[in-house]
């Protein structure tokens, strides 16, 4: 048997199978929320991701990919369901996508506990940032308590001493009020939950005018930031009662519909359009040029998220077999920003900096964000020492 001739007909092969491998599609299950008030977050969290897959002409990283994005309504029972179909059926190992954390809690045990990898855009609740941190979870985000740690530090800089503060009540909504309140050096005057559904803000009202707070905290994201918003101008509370919030509660979207209402009000955030930094430049020009609507932070996290991904899929050339060199890769983190410096901490969250940013009018007249002095650097979360991954 002449091994040699025998050698290099097995190595044409492995190297023909491996070229037909790469030329397979990476494919890339997408849950996220496209429906209702909140549909927004979940659209341009996915837009911005497909932004960076057009600038590399359908590849990340060079590889070949493939979203198939799927709406979850804002209902946990339907992540979950999706991501079983996926997982089983499309046979999908990596998965990105979920704005909310109540759906985060029902889909990601799945996704994670079945080899395969979710790397979050948006939602990441306390509970998978500590002891219970996975080697298949990543977060390109923040975590849910450092976002709102920045507007407690804003709030304490700006030296107010008293505040009421108010969520939703499910995780991301404790997190947030936990994440404040871990940072605000004053005192709490008032704590609310509110209802993820709720449309009318009366009650809430009411107890903060009672309270009379030197300032107020709320997070209310997507459709139920604006609500909460204009019922708290038509109230009268914007005239006598400032607000201090994190950015989901003050988005492009938000700001849009709120208008001139929103003049005055603190936002603290890890990234602004207004950011001089070529990533997030260029990530600006191609969203304004591809899409017609406000630019969000939902966006510029999918689109991170997409680079991110983009740096281990080119490390690795696309093999997902083997998740251990995906994971490696991932972990460092080696792509440009629209924030600048970022890093995953030790529990795969985000180490960041964060900015004061504050509403006013543009040159045109028309409310805009303008970011200001930096408030936390290389911020990571409080959660990160109890990780032993």
């Amino acid at each position: 048997m002449n091994w040699r001739k025998l050698a290099t007909a097995s190595a044409i092969t492995l190297a023909a199978a491996s070229a037909t491998q790469a030329d397979e599609p990476v494919k890339i299950g997408m849950i996220t929320t496209l429906s209702g008030p909140a549909g927004y977050l979940g659209q341009d969290i996915r837009d911005g991701f497909q932004l960076a897959i057009d600038a590399e002409g359908g590849t990340l990283g060079g590889v070949p990919v493939t979203m198939i994005v799927e709406d979850d309504a804002l209902k946990p029972g339907n992540g979950r369901q999706i991501a079983d179909r996926l997982l089983n059926n499309e046979g999908v190992k990596l998965f990105t996508g979920i704005v909310f954390s109540n759906v985060a809690g029902a889909t990601l045990p799945d996704i994670i506990d079945n080899d395969a990898i979710y790397i979050s855009p948006n939602a990441a609740p306390s509970n998978f940032a500590g002891s219970e941190c996975h080697k298949n979870y990543f977060v390109v985000s923040w975590q849910n308590d450092s976002l709102h740690e920045s507007a407690g530090q804003n709030a304490t800089n700006l030296g107010y001493e008293t505040a009421f503060v108010l969520a939703p009540n499910y995780q991301a909504g404790k997190d947030a009020i936990g994440g404040f309140k871990r940072f605000f050096k004053g005192e709490i005057v008032g704590e609310v939950y509110t209802r993820l559904d709720q449309t009318d803000f009366a009650a809430e009202m009411a107890q903060i005018r009672d309270a009379k707070p030197a300032v107020v905290f709320q997070f209310h994201p997507g459709g139920l930031g604006i609500t909460f918003l204009r019922q708290y101008q038509q109230a009268g509370l914007l005239e006598t009662t400032p607000m201090v919030v994190a950015e989901p509660s003050m988005d492009g979207v938000i700001l849009n519909a709120v208008g001139e209402a929103a003049i005055g009000i603190n936002v603290s955030s890890h990234w602004n359009a207004d950011f001089d930094n070529e990533a997030s430049k260029k990530f600006v020009a191609a969203w304004k040029e591809a899409y017609d609507r406000p630019i969000t932070y939902y966006a510029s996290q999918g689109y991170d998220t997409a680079l991110a991904i983009a740096s281990a899929l080119k490390a690795n050339g696309g093999n997902l077999d083997d998740l251990g060199p995906f994971r490696e890769a991932l972990r460092k983190a080696d792509f440009q920003s629209v924030r600048g410096d970022f890093a995953f901490g030790p529990n795969q969250h985000p180490i960041q900096d964060w900015y004061a940013l504050k509403v006013v009018a543009g040159e045109d007249g028309k409310p805009m964000l303008k970011t200001g002095e930096r408030i936390l650097e290389d911020h990571s979360d409080a959660y990160a020492a109890e990780c032993s991954l």
